[in-house]
């Protein structure tokens, strides 16, 4: 071996060492910010739940469903382009590069947005319903989460998590604040559309207060100035292409049996009720894989741009993914009726007569554990350029959705959503995952499965021992 080759074998340890500090340092940023944002979540919820009928909460629930479909066009999936695309620019260039990203996102929020508002005011079945103001205020929401969310691309790239920590904590405490104040003066249960408005009002205001932040933040360590380079623009907008179109796909599959139901249902607003608070909670459970693979995200397209070997690392991320896949599972399946009483209230759960918010979370703890596998394909295919099978599986993935929920839905309202969720996450993992192996194979040893096996059974055990202790004092 070479002296050169000899001193430069330590560097490089250092450097993959530094890398895995910051990943690690990212991730659990990310993680401590969902954590308490979770929390928060949980608290408006309840507030809602409490504050509002079953009727004005499940058309709370039906708007901000509605919006997700158009939140994830209007991302266009640049938010996955900008991270590759700014680490991957020289110092000088990054400004340039994240400015053209900003004004892309903003002429995709804009556009998608006004789709959203004219459709939700032309359908005939929401007309004469509190829906269509409901929802224009609601697009608050999406409109400064996704600008703060292009703005979090500087603190992805230069591993400064803690200003989005800052940002995002800062946002959901001043909803709760707000959402808190009405309750702890007495509102209970009202028919009242004043009070849906302005719970609605108020995410738009936390959600203001979230860019306020991440703006002023960010330009500290770059300067956030739309740009428009034509050239450049066309260049990343063939970049996001394929994952706005994967993005997409996935919004369908996701969220799509929400606006399904109010569209098929004439007591949607009761079904969404139920329905709804458990979408919130999924949502939540999904950011957590999203968020570790947008940390490793850098790194691997880094490692993937010198020639690097990446199977150590996929495999190390995949298996986390499968982990937190099953804490999310198993806590949902045993604890659905718990979780969901502690999230809402006695009046959301299930009776012998109808299905309640528990029985969906109790299903849809597969759609969890499902997900995170379905995610580490996603990412991964997309980071080495194989969008075009991820883009036709996703999309037998939203075809077989929204049929199902279209057959399902009438019949069983919002378990009918749940099954067709359960049948949508089980297809596309089982088609995704050899795929990804075969195409970017990683490590992941009969040691690695033993390990996560174990875990697996020990939660298992001890959630469904106490379980039994929860229900028999409920």
């Amino acid at each position: 071996m070479s002296t050169s080759l000899r001193t430069s074998l330590p560097v490089g340890r250092q450097g993959y060492g530094r890398q895995a500090r910051q990943i690690a340092t990212s991730t659990l940023w990310q993680v401590g910010s969902q954590v308490v944002m979770a929390f928060l979540s949980i608290i408006t919820v309840k507030f809602v739940a409490l504050g509002l009928t079953k009727e004005l909460a499940g058309q709370y629930n039906t708007a901000y469903g509605f919006l997700q479909i158009f939140g994830i066009l209007a991302d266009f999936g640049l938010y996955a382009v900008a991270v590759r695309e700014v680490s991957r620019a020289d110092e000088e260039e990054k400004a340039t590069v994240f400015g053209t990203i900003i004004a892309l996102r903003i002429l995709t929020l804009l556009l998608s947005l006004a789709l959203a508002l004219m459709l939700v005011w032309w359908l005939p079945a929401w007309r004469g319903t509190v829906l269509p103001l409901g929802i224009t205020i609601a697009a608050f929401v999406p409109f400064f989460t996704l600008l703060a969310g292009i703005i979090r691309t500087v603190f992805q790239v230069r591993y400064q998590m803690h200003f989005v920590f800052i940002a995002e904590v800062s946002q959901r405490l001043l909803t709760v604040l707000l959402t808190g104040t009405v309750i702890f003066l007495g509102l209970r249960e009202s028919n009242d559309s004043y009070y849906y408005y302005l719970f609605l009002s108020f995410g738009g205001i936390g959600a203001g207060l979230l860019f306020v932040f991440s703006f002023f933040f960010g330009r500290t360590l770059l300067p956030i100035r739309p740009q428009w380079d034509t050239k450049l623009m066309k260049h990343i907008a063939r970049q996001a292409l394929p994952y706005g179109l994967a993005f997409l796909c996935t919004a369908l599959y996701r969220q799509s049996d929400v606006t399904i139901i109010g569209l098929l249902r004439s007591d949607y607003a009761i079904q969404n009720a139920y329905y709804g608070f458990v979408q919130r909670a999924m949502d939540m459970a999904y950011l957590f894989p999203t968020f570790l693979l947008n940390s490793t995200l850098p790194t691997l397209s880094e490692r993937l741009h010198k020639g690097e070997d990446i199977r150590s690392l996929l495999g190390k991320t995949f298996q986390i993914i499968l982990l937190l896949g099953t804490t999310l599972f198993l806590f949902s399946f045993f604890w659905s009726r718990p979780i969901m009483e502690l999230i809402t209230n006695v009046r959301y759960l299930s009776t012998p007569d109808h299905p309640g918010s528990d029985t969906a979370l109790h299903l849809l703890a597969f759609s969890m554990f499902f997900n995170g596998i379905i995610l580490f394909c996603f990412y991964s295919l997309l980071t080495i350029h194989r969008w075009r099978p991820l883009v036709w599986t996703l999309a037998l993935g939203s075809v077989i959705s929204i049929t199902s929920n279209i057959l399902l839905v009438p019949r069983l309202g919002f378990i009918g959503a749940c099954y067709s969720s359960i049948l949508t996450h089980i297809t596309l993992a089982v088609i995704l995952l050899p795929l990804t192996a075969r195409i970017l194979p990683f490590s992941w040893t009969a040691k690695n499965m033993l390990q996560w096996l174990a875990y697996a059974i020990l939660l298992g055990a001890a959630l469904w021992l106490v379980a039994s202790l929860l229900l028999s004092h409920s």
